[in-house]
């Protein structure tokens, strides 16, 4: 039954990849207002108490969260179907959320494309070694690779450096209009930046939007990191790699409490958005709701998520992730049975 309903997923996800114009900008609505009402609350309490700006600005940045989602489905052609506005709706997210519009949608296709595949995975994933892969490495890049899944640096100085230093580069190889994207991005952001400094004051305004752009940087890496790196996750060669069981196992049903699966845009189902990233984030509830398949994937917990924090390598025996503590098992077993 399940083989059979896998064969059928291009008809079952059918109905669900079509944008609705009126959901798409009842949704701008809904996520702008309350980010820009936050902000300024925000800005106010500083002249109260810290204390009461705090709670403001850990809510402002669940909504730049969801700004980035709306963003991420501009990338995907999913937000709108006329594909000009989706790149004037993207570009101004961007903006917001630091992340040049073409460039992102270049790497983010590519995940896309090779999510799960051991042979091709790296552009645009979470850096995923197999063991035998990190046993063949110089011990300064095993080093390095220790160091960026320390979750100190992917979660704390990590989500920083991708948004504010990665993001400002262009790619080797990347086209003219992708370029001219970056610019005009970071060109925008510096004059937002300048231009708040100047009508509140540079202290006023780090005090608001440094926290928000820490916390929704960290929220948004914890949400990328935990749909790919959880119990039972799929990576395989390019020989037995293939789309839906990467879709439906090698991504995550994150299942949320409903205020957080509003912040987060409904991206907790993850293997529905894997599956046809063509599909709205406003619909991927209801195609869960409405087909088994979907349904059948074993959900991750807000709670058993934060098991994903052991997770540091891949092993392709036994075809689990695991911690680094496995390797001295790995070599002990290797020189035994040698």
């Amino acid at each position: 039954m399940v083989e059979n309903s896998k064969k059928n997923w291009r008809q079952m996800i059918a109905p669900y990849e079509k944008s609705d114009i009126s959901r798409s900008v009842w949704q701008l609505i809904n996520t702008f207002v309350p980010f820009i009402v936050l902000w300024c609350l925000a800005y106010w309490s500083l002249s109260v108490s810290y204390w009461l700006t705090l709670p403001l600005v850990i809510v402002a940045a669940g909504t730049v969260v969801r700004i980035f989602i709306i963003f991420h489905d501009c990338c995907h052609g999913s937000f709108f179907a006329n594909k000009n506005v989706n790149r004037i709706v993207g570009t101004i997210t961007g903006i917001l959320t630091f992340c040049p519009y073409d460039q992102w949608k270049y790497s983010h296709s590519r995940h896309h494309a090779t999510s799960g595949n051991l042979d091709k995975h790296g552009v645009g994933d979470i850096w995923t070694l197999t063991v035998e892969e990190y046993l063949a490495l110089p011990k300064l890049k095993r080093l390095a690779y220790r160091l960026y899944r320390n979750p100190i640096v992917m979660f704390g100085l990590g989500p920083s450096y991708i948004f504010l230093v990665e993001y400002r580069f262009n790619r080797k190889g990347a086209k003219q209009r992708e370029k001219n994207n970056t610019y005009l991005t970071n060109i925008a952001i510096v004059g937002l930046i300048a231009f708040f400094c100047w009508l509140i004051g540079w202290k006023a305004f780090l005090l608001v939007q440094g926290p928000i752009f820490l916390l929704s940087g960290l929220m948004g890496v914890w949400l990328f990191y935990v749909q790919h790196q959880f119990e039972g996750a799929y990576f395989e060669k390019e020989e037995n790699w293939n789309h839906v069981d990467s879709a439906l196992q090698g991504s995550s049903f994150y299942k949320l409490p409903r205020i957080l699966q509003w912040f987060t845009g409904n991206i907790g189902f993850h293997h529905i958005h894997h599956l046809s990233s063509r599909v709205p984030n406003y619909y991927l509830d209801k195609a869960h709701k409405e087909n088994k398949l979907f349904q059948d994937v074993s959900p991750v917990t807000f709670f058993s998520s934060f098991k994903s924090l052991r997770f540091r390598i891949w092993d392709e025996n036994r075809k689990k992730l695991m911690g680094f503590g496995y390797i001295k098992k790995f070599l002990h077993s290797k020189k035994m049975s040698g």
